[in-house]
């Protein structure tokens, strides 16, 4: 388990989410996980100032991840403790990348693969979160499989 790093900046923005003693942050995580198209895991998530913990049980590695980007892409959301357990096989993480002002699928594909032409590989890897090869934005983080 571990604590991934997010630009607490930038994000969705959703309501009174980090708001102190909000009793429904939860079930707001909860559904903004579901709304991004992430079904309704098994994850609970806890609100702590601008850290968000996640625990429970996903089947892989890349539900997992997708459910720690989509919680830690949302303004004012500045680290999420990482207590998710995955039940299916093993496999190795992903690479995560952060989006700097400028920057597109293809030049983000062209520094890591060397090659602008795969981009489509890190959209296909952040979908349901992105619905647009060219909606991107700076400080959101990003998947990057092998």
């Amino acid at each position: 388990m571990s604590l991934l790093s997010f630009v607490k900046e930038a994000g969705e923005k959703l309501l009174d989410l980090l708001t102190p003693g909000n009793a429904n942050a939860s079930e707001q995580l909860k559904e903004h996980i579901s709304k991004v198209g992430l079904g309704n895991p098994n994850v609970q998530a806890t609100v702590d100032g601008d850290k968000v913990t996640v625990t429970g049980e996903v089947a892989s590695q890349e539900e997992k991840e997708k459910i720690l980007l989509a919680v830690g892409n949302i303004a004012g959301v500045g680290s999420v403790d990482d207590q998710i357990t995955v039940t299916g096989p093993v496999v190795a993480a992903a690479r995560f990348v952060v989006v700097k002002k400028g920057d597109t699928l293809s030049a983000i594909s062209l520094a890591v693969y060397g090659d602008a032409n795969k981009y489509q590989k890190i959209f296909d890897a952040n979908k349901p979160m992105l619905k647009d090869v060219n909606k991107i934005y700076p400080g959101q983080s990003l998947r990057i499989p092998e």
